[in-house]
């Protein structure tokens, strides 16, 4: 597995009870994943030999993330190796500019958008939507390619603020601001023969840009709007040629439309829920999808499972962080990374599972405060 942080930590994790011989490569040795992988090599994944070298011996390549060259993946495509996703289908979790555009060709309902080349061209893009403040600001400008928990997103009100994301040089794809009444999720996994299987479709709960909580399945949402998002993630799956875990990230509209946002092609913060709330989780079905091995059943244990991020805050005492939460709520599920602790850094999550959801909820979200250390009883 091409990546060290917590998504590679959690698969390696999953693969133990298979027996799996997991090599990572991992940019330091104290990347999350390296701290629990026996059999590490330390080098960029930006370097085409340092992936040649590391790819010898491996029977399959897949990835925790979406940063490898799209070049070095045909590279190592072209040596023989097994890349899993393959480099067709990972370039449009890649590259936001193409994956609209696939979508776009293929049916798909996104917001509008359009790639842009400077503070003007915002200004005329704002100005094609016709809203209702005249001006059709704000637009949200992402990084094409590179941007995650909402790094390389801005939202701009006007064309002086757009002049931002420019500054560095790459290109930007501009997107209508969508006005969503929540974020929805739904994960699919996929094999290379073309079994697959679709999860209960999720809302997740963003705080400035990052996951805060996950809620599975997502209340409310009506069976027919749950059942079409999964078809959507499915067909996606299909039609881009994805193998392994995908991740589409969802608005749902007042009007009752779901509009895609986001693309992810590996494991995912909204599938963490299922370490703990379904017969298979998203990291061993990634496994076995990437190993051509049948998928296990995506169904959930209970009526309801809710995930709340742990992010960094104040920890003055983990273990007794632990003694605390454990003692209070002995069903509680604690995942950590072992990450160093930085103020909004996610250093680990918590599943908490049962019939009542507001219970549920009110549970995981005391648990991760108190590990965070927001509250202290």
């Amino acid at each position: 597995m091409v990546g060290g942080g917590q998504l590679a930590r959690m698969t390696h994790e999953a693969g133990i009870p298979l027996g799996i011989r997991f090599k990572l490569l991992s940019d330091t040795p104290q990347d999350s994943a390296a701290q629990a992988v026996q059999n590490v090599v330390v080098g960029d994944y930006r370097d085409l030999d340092t992936l040649l070298a590391f790819a010898e011996g491996c029977d399959v390549i897949t990835f925790d993330h979406e940063h490898v060259p799209t070049e070095h993946l045909h590279a190592l495509r072209a040596e023989g190796h097994a890349i899993r996703p393959g480099p067709e289908a990972l370039v449009y979790a890649q590259d936001k500019g193409l994956m609209r555009a696939r979508l776009t060709e293929l049916g798909v309902a996104c917001p509008r958008h359009r790639l842009v080349t400077g503070p003007a061209d915002v200004s005329r893009f704002a100005a094609e939507g016709g809203a209702a403040s005249g001006s059709g600001y704000p637009v949200v400008l992402k990084t094409v390619r590179g941007g995650y928990d909402g790094k390389g997103v801005w939202v701009v009100r006007s064309e002086a603020e757009a002049a931002g994301p420019f500054r560095a040089g790459v290109p930007v794809l501009a997107e209508e601001m969508v006005p969503f009444t929540r974020e929805l999720a739904a994960n699919v996994v996929r094999s290379p023969h073309g079994q697959a299987v679709a999860y209960p479709v999720v809302e997740s709960v963003q705080v400035d840009g990052v996951c805060d909580t996950v809620i599975a399945p997502a209340p409310g949402l009506p069976e027919e709007r749950a059942t079409q998002a999964q078809e959507l993630a499915l067909t996606v799956a299909a039609e881009l040629g994805v193998v392994g875990h995908l991740a589409v990230e969802l608005f749902e509209t007042p009007d009752g439309r779901v509009l895609v946002n986001e693309l992810a092609m590996r494991p995912h913060n909204s599938g963490h829920w299922t370490q703990d709330g379904a017969v298979t989780s998203q990291f061993a079905n990634h496994l076995r999808a990437v190993l051509d091995l049948p998928l296990g059943d995506p169904r959930p244990r209970a009526p309801w499972t809710v995930m709340a991020n742990v992010l960094g805050g104040d920890y003055p005492d983990m273990y007794q962080g632990y003694l605390h939460c454990m003692a209070r709520d002995p069903q509680l599920k604690i995942h950590m990374y072992g990450k160093d602790v930085k103020p909004g850094r996610k250093v680990g999550h918590v599943n908490v599972y049962g019939d009542d959801l507001a219970e549920v909820r009110a549970r995981a979200r005391h648990a991760a405060d108190y590990l965070r250390g927001t509250i202290t009883e």
